[in-house]
């Protein structure tokens, strides 16, 4: 039995090719780029005949509608209207049959109102559930976030939640292997463990779902504090139409300095080399993401709607930096910089600068009063320690919520490591801020040298 799990790099999200018997097989939660689901048919001569969807997906952009039209295949769900697109909707506890697999539909909200998941029973397994397709409704170690239908109601969702899991998916035995559809990472749930095999018996001893009672796991829940980047109402509303073709990201063009700089004043400019290099030497108004953050942070400073032009390191990451903006709905990017920075400055065009500084330096200057700290993570992580004095902003409402400071005073800005704190650098540079460093290492290397953490 041909079983695969496929990551999608920057977003945490798997999805899932399983042979059913017969030479079927079955894709689950198909990501917008299907090259990946088509090669492995081919290389093991299967035919996709179902795609399967755990629920709407809000973080990225749905294959299903591309891969049902290059296959044949029917796409299949819950019987929720809020799936949107479905060509066999399905009651909780329906059983599909491929092939020799007999699939069981289970009702799972919480996460979302429609989320379902998918029991697999393999030829010769009779009643043992070999594995489960979980979707968001459970995660390795954690659960799905339950405040992306209402924030309001996320304590009353975490409850649906929570029944979801003892009620459907915890009778299906400790055997049963979990398929999540995210992993470490991701922004639909918190706390992910850093792994990705599990069983419904490991979760049962080690996930809060199951280790607190339900009044916990409810404030467990409502005690989250997560990042709703802008981009997810774009990937609901696409969604209900099972996702769109991905557009030839061969066509976007080598723009030389001088057009590049004429182009850029009606477009987003992504600089997607690594902090360190952007604070060196930059082009002034650009965005720095690095090229493994483009899928998770660009949503943030771009849409649908937005043009976009893109610097990197090397001409053969311009395919990895459009393939991941399309991945989360953006499909607006125009040119990228021929030469890149280099050629960029041979041609005399201005440059600009950001600072760096290690986290040493950093705590001497905050004991000699040199400077102002903003920590750019998660609210979780700023409540799990921070430094003392320090203000706080989320990366991601940092442009929409500058801080409050005179834009000529110094501000060590970080994060975890670097990279958050290379587009909040960016951001501010952007904003006149004329005094900005980032503190390389980030929260891990201030703790790693003993300095004291709120």
């Amino acid at each position: 039995m041909l079983f695969r799990r496929l990551e999608t790099p920057g977003l945490a999200h798997h999805s899932y090719v399983l042979e059913c018997g017969g030479g079927q097989a079955v894709v689950v939660d198909a990501r917008r780029d299907i090259g990946g689901y088509l090669a492995l048919a081919r290389e093991y001569e299967l035919s996709i005949t179902h795609i399967l969807e755990t629920h709407r997906q809000e973080d990225f952009e749905y294959g299903s509608a591309s891969l049902a039209a290059a296959t044949g295949a029917v796409i299949v769900t819950g019987d929720h209207p809020l799936f949107g697109r479905s060509d066999r909707p399905l009651r909780d506890g329906t059983t599909l049959t491929v092939g020799t697999t007999r699939i069981v539909v289970h009702a799972t909200p919480g996460h979302t109102p429609e989320s379902v998941s998918y029991a697999v029973y393999p030829e010769n397994s009779g009643s043992t559930c070999w594995g489960v397709f979980t979707g968001d409704a459970l995660f390795v170690g954690a659960t799905g976030r339950t405040d992306l239908a209402d924030p309001g109601k996320a304590g009353e969702n975490a409850g649906v939640l929570f029944d979801s899991v003892h009620q459907k998916l915890a009778p299906l035995g400790d055997q049963a292997l979990v398929f999540a559809a995210h992993g470490s990472g991701s922004a639909c749930g918190s706390n992910i463990a850093d792994r990705e095999d599990s069983t419904l018996g490991l979760e049962r001893r080690t996930n809060p779902v199951f280790t607190l009672t339900r009044a916990d796991f409810v404030r467990h829940k409502k005690n989250e504090h997560l990042p709703r980047p802008p981009y997810f109402a774009h990937m609901e509303r696409v969604n209900l139409e099972a996702g769109r073709p991905v557009p030839d990201v061969a066509r976007i063009a080598a723009l030389q300095p001088a057009a590049f700089q004429k182009t850029m004043r009606d477009a987003v400019v992504i600089d997607t080399r690594s902090p360190d290099a952007f604070a060196s030497s930059h082009l002034p108004g650009s965005y720095n993401i690095w090229l493994e953050g483009v899928p998770g942070f660009a949503g943030w400073i771009a849409n649908e709607r937005s043009k976009l032009l893109l610097v990197v390191e090397a001409v053969a990451q311009i395919d990895t930096a459009a393939l991941s903006l399309v991945r989360v709905g953006i499909d607006g990017t125009i040119g990228f910089l021929a030469g890149g920075v280099p050629a960029w400055r041979e041609n005399g065009l201005p440059v600009a600068s950001t600072g760096v500084v290690s986290a040493s330096e950093a705590a001497a200057w905050l004991d000699a009063g040199r400077a102002r700290v903003l920590d750019v993570r998660d609210d979780d992580e700023w409540r799990a320690g921070h430094i003392g004095g320090a203000m706080h902003i989320y990366v991601g409402d940092l442009e929409s919520k500058l801080p409050a400071v005179d834009t000529e005073e110094r501000l060590i800005v970080h994060c975890s490591v670097g990279h958050r704190a290379g587009l909040a650098t960016s951001i501010l540079a952007r904003a006149g801020f004329t005094d900005v460093y980032n503190m390389l290492g980030g929260m891990d290397a201030w703790k790693a040298l003993g300095l004291p953490v709120e």
